[in-house]
């Protein structure tokens, strides 16, 4: 139990939005905070102090809520465990009733899951498995644009895994589907949570074999091999594409240099 003046982080979650104070997550004791901490539950530690997911009050302003991807420069640790509130939160929304005999679930704190008050399932957090990667071609990058990054943004080929699927059989399939293209030497990369609302996010490095470049425009807006020196606009810091794409630049650097 959080004593009254023990300073904690708290992720205060409304619609899938995060409230901040600064830009930042609140760091408050009980007795400062400017609101009300009831119902709070702990869910992780940071630097020796206790986080906390708090569904919003309604007496919190609604321009201090803010999309997750706000924390984007904080600490990866920091970030999963916002991550990890709005993904809790989503769960508790969405999985209000029970998807065996259709009764009124209630969040358990000890199983941190939904538990059906009439058969007693229980029902945790769904998690969606994806897939993203970077493919190089000798002193190339293959980068694509999706319709919803209206500021022109490009990234790395990305998608969900189907069931039966391999997360390398996803791998070869995403960058085919979207782009035409046939990939070899899939690599395992890292991982991120990325909670939009419930995904987690699997990187993987590729290297191009064969195809020419032929977007889907179903679901790209565009597609194109960069050099280091015609890079556009890429996805920001603190995001695993940000990372694969900086991985990649070097694995080119060090072939040009070999």
């Amino acid at each position: 139990m959080l004593k009254n003046q023990e300073l904690a982080y708290w992720c205060i979650v409304r619609e899938r939005l995060i409230y901040l104070e600064d830009q930042q997550l609140p760091l408050a004791s009980r007795a400062t905070a400017a609101f009300s901490s009831e119902n709070a539950v702990e869910i992780g530690q940071y630097q020796g102090r206790p986080v906390y997911w708090l569904e919003a009050p309604e007496s919190l302003p609604d321009e201090k809520f803010h999309s997750l991807r706000a924390l984007l420069g904080c600490d990866a640790s920091l970030f999963n465990l916002a991550g990890r509130a709005s993904q809790l939160s989503h769960m508790r929304h969405t999985q209000a009733y029970c998807s065996q005999c259709g009764s009124h679930c209630r969040f358990d704190t000890q199983a941190v899951a939904m538990v059906c008050e009439q058969c007693h399932g229980v029902h945790y957090p769904r998690v969606s498995p994806c897939v993203i990667v970077a493919v190089r071609k000798d002193d190339k990058i293959l980068l694509a644009q999706h319709p919803r990054h209206k500021n022109g943004m490009y990234t790395v080929i990305a998608g969900f895994v189907e069931a039966g699927e391999t997360l390398e059989q996803c791998v070869v399939r995403e960058v085919r589907e979207e782009t035409g293209i046939e990939v070899t030497n899939v690599r395992y990369f890292g991982s991120q949570p990325w909670a939009f609302p419930s995904n987690l996010m699997m990187g993987f490095l590729a290297d191009y074999q064969s195809g020419e470049l032929k977007p889907d425009y179903a679901e790209l807006a565009d597609a194109i091999w960069a050099t280091r020196e015609t890079l556009p606009e890429v996805a920001p810091a603190g995001t695993i594409a940000r990372g694969l794409i900086e991985e990649t630049l070097v694995l080119i650097a060090d072939k040009g240099q070999a």
